[in-house]
């Protein structure tokens, strides 16, 4: 159980925190939450989807909250400022958008366990720190799936963020899904290293291309650089998050969405009545968390009913994308035929399948 909440008493400073904190005058009865972005808020994307969370926190409590951002923060101490600093200025509430937030922000929720806490894409909790993630997974086999159907060369592209295991995960499914159509799929992945860099996400898709590869996965790039990219260059394109079909309207095959709101209320409602936990969310197709929109109409009849019937059976709960036989890399047998992956192994799942040429990096 956690303590009571801390409420703001007087008012806030103006400009207190340096990244650009919004204050303002908060009544001793709101909950105050401060929610943090690893990269721009921008109209598509990671952290777009995060913020229209927030709104929808806004939306659901009105009068009862106040809520503030601070985007396009970098993992390490910057991360870590802003949150003492929100801790400082009373939030009740922090949610911590980046996998990379984890070891500060569990540090500071050991500090403070008057303060509950959100975090994003992590693994760690304690009683005032839950995680949340979305079962990616499931909507880029989907993805995949629809990969195969419209490669020619048989050689799809991703231009990652960071190998950790969630994207890791993603990928594994991706080839999968695509090899489930298309068995003879190869998949090449270019590691950015970066939630956030335009230039180098778009000069990384180009040289996918230069590699034969027909379809571009932009997966956890917060930019429509990649999309905008395999539109110019007139080859399919999925992403990541939130719905870019107007970065692509010609080329996009298909992309990933995410709905944080729901989530957000539920935690928002524990921390007011007293009984925050330290909750492991990872919600998904059956959930309503995660799914596939602006598919390409260039999928055939067949395609879309083959892609229908999965997506069914994943809300139903009797398919899960990483089921046996499925073999490493190496031909390691790594699921047997018909077993599936339980969510602790694939939490931190650190090898590829095969059909993936590029390797996890040490």
């Amino acid at each position: 159980m956690t303590a009571p909440k801390r409420r703001l008493l007087g008012a806030l400073a103006a400009g207190t925190l340096a990244l650009g904190l919004a204050t303002s005058a908060i009544a001793e009865d709101k909950t105050k939450i401060g929610f943090i972005y690893p990269s721009p808020v921008g109209d598509v994307g990671w952290a777009y989807r995060l913020d229209e969370g927030r709104k929808a926190v806004e939306a659901h409590f009105g009068d009862k909250v106040e809520t503030f951002a601070v985007e396009n923060v970098p993992e390490g101490p910057d991360a870590a400022r802003v949150m003492n600093q929100m801790a400082a200025q009373g939030a009740d509430i922090i949610m911590i958008g980046s996998f990379g937030y984890m070891n500060d922000g569990l540090k500071l929720a050991a500090q403070k366990p008057d303060i509950d806490f959100m975090h994003a894409s992590g693994y760690k909790t304690a009683d005032n720190f839950s995680n949340f993630q979305t079962r990616n997974y499931e909507s880029s086999y989907i993805a995949g799936m629809a990969a195969g159907d419209v490669s020619k060369s048989g050689v799809l592209g991703v231009v990652a963020a960071y190998p950790i295991p969630e994207v890791v995960g993603i990928i594994n499914t991706f080839a999968l899904g695509a090899q489930r159509t298309n068995p003879d799929i190869t998949v090449k992945v270019v590691w950015l290293n970066s939630w956030f860099n335009p230039s180098k996400a778009q000069e990384s898709a180009r040289s996918l291309i230069a590699q034969d590869a027909d379809v571009i996965f932009s997966l956890y790039q917060d930019t429509p650089s990649v999309v905008t990219a395999a539109e110019e260059e007139g080859v399919y394109v999925v992403n990541t998050s939130s719905d870019m079909k107007k970065y692509a309207p010609n080329h996009l095959l298909a992309s990933m969405t995410t709905d944080w709101g729901p989530y957000f209320i539920d935690r928002v409602q524990k921390s007011m009545d007293g009984n925050y936990d330290g909750l492991a969310y990872w919600g998904g197709m059956a959930d309503g968390a995660v799914g596939v929109v602006s598919l390409s109409p260039d999928l055939t009849k067949e395609d879309m009913a083959e892609i229908d019937s999965v997506i069914a059976e994943m809300k139903a709960g009797t398919f899960h994308p990483m089921t046996g036989p499925i073999v490493d890399q190496d031909g390691e047998e790594k699921l047997a035929a018909g077993e599936s992956i339980d969510d602790d192994s694939m939490r931190g799942i650190d090898w590829l399948v095969k059909g993936v040429e590029t390797r996890i990096p040490n």
